[in-house]
């Protein structure tokens, strides 16, 4: 009599998965497991953000009382009343000033510093980390150094050109040269955030094209703008919409720019934000303030739905099988080429060594 070994019968989808010490995985299980593990993001989210911008809309469309916590719906009058304001147009003015003074320096030096990161230099773990210090400083403490820095009578700008011969500049008072202050801080705080992002972007590019673009005998600004730029279109979508959603939502620089926090005397550096806070927390008056918030996410969102079709027309090939643009390719198959050539020919050298040898 001869002993059979059952045999394990793999598990069908229609038949509940095993787990552990016999324990069983229905089907529902299978289902709903997934969207349970991820459920307390959205949940969190939903309620700290979905609902606050909800709520917000709903104050937008009334006479807000904040002792009563109650309002009187009033249709779209507080709309009509903010755009109706010349401080409106003024801080959308200024907010679109410092918004480009602030980003078009910003990616052009942070492209610079992680080409120059990505080079083969001395302590580059030192230097990446160093240009990252900006960052995680206080906003406050940054807008405080450079007020006093850009002081009008005894700051160290002013006093450096008056040593050197040169008219001292009116940081407060002129409206331009504010927002050139006010763009320095931003410029000073974030350059080096997006210095990472387009540095972990550069080492991303496959080596073998700068050997084959070297092999070509091109040089080092032809491989940039040939190699490194197109590579980097992607990354670059979302460093200019992620800047775009914060340099229009600017508030903590012109906030601690002088001791008042008004915007200036005149409105010289009032952004959105700043006039929004002065609403809601100087006028009590949230109806307004929620009006305000929800024209500046229009605004936002119109710009940052631009600047996507804009740059993403930019972007050939992104979707490609292997995930390389046409010149990227080319470029490899270029060098896959001369690798096979080079390996045929040492080792016909080879071959005519040993002939040689025999002979």
């Amino acid at each position: 009599m001869s002993a059979t070994t059952p045999t394990a019968r793999r598990a069908t989808p229609r038949d509940p998965q095993r787990i552990g010490f016999g324990h069983k995985l229905s089907r529902w299980d299978l289902k709903v497991s997934p969207y349970l593990y991820i459920s307390p993001f959205f949940v969190l989210f939903a309620v700290i953000g979905l609902f606050p911008i909800g709520y917000t809309a709903v104050i937008s469309f009334m006479d807000w009382d904040l002792v009563r916590n109650s309002g009187e719906f009033i249709g779209f009058d507080q709309y009509t009343y903010v755009l109706s304001q010349p401080k409106f147009w003024i801080a959308l003015r200024n907010t679109f000033s410092i918004f480009l003074l602030s980003s078009v320096p910003q990616l052009i030096i942070a492209i610079i510093i992680a080409a120059m990161l990505n080079e083969n230099i001395r302590a580059r773990t030192f230097w990446r980390m160093g240009v990252l210090v900006p960052y995680v400083m206080a906003p406050v403490a940054v807008a405080l150094i450079f007020s006093n820095m850009f002081g009008d009578q005894y700051g160290i700008v002013n006093t450096i050109l008056t040593n050197a011969g040169l008219t001292a500049l009116p940081w407060h008072s002129n409206a331009f040269f504010s927002h050139i202050a006010i763009a320095t801080m931003v410029n000073f705080r974030w350059t080096g955030y997006n210095t990472l992002i387009l540095l972990a972007a550069m080492q991303a590019i496959p080596r073998d094209l700068y050997e084959a673009a070297t092999v070509d005998g091109a040089g080092r600004v032809r491989q940039f703008f040939s190699i490194t730029m197109p590579s980097l279109k992607p990354t670059l979508i979302f460093v200019i919409i992620t800047s775009t959603i914060g340099g229009l939502q600017i508030f903590d620089e012109p906030r601690m720019y002088d001791q008042t926090g008004t915007g200036g005397a005149n409105s010289q550096w009032l952004t959105i934000t700043m006039y929004l806070y002065n609403i809601g927390w100087g006028e009590w008056n949230f109806g307004r303030a929620a009006a305000l918030a929800w024209i500046l996410f229009i605004i936002i969102l119109a710009i940052g739905i631009i600047n996507l079709l804009v740059t993403r027309s930019l972007v050939r090939d992104e979707g490609t099988r292997d995930g390389m643009t046409r010149a990227q390719r080319r470029a490899a198959s270029v060098a896959m080429r001369r690798r096979v050539a080079a390996q045929r020919t040492s080792a016909t050298t080879r071959e005519s060594t040993k002939t040689e040898a025999l002979r």
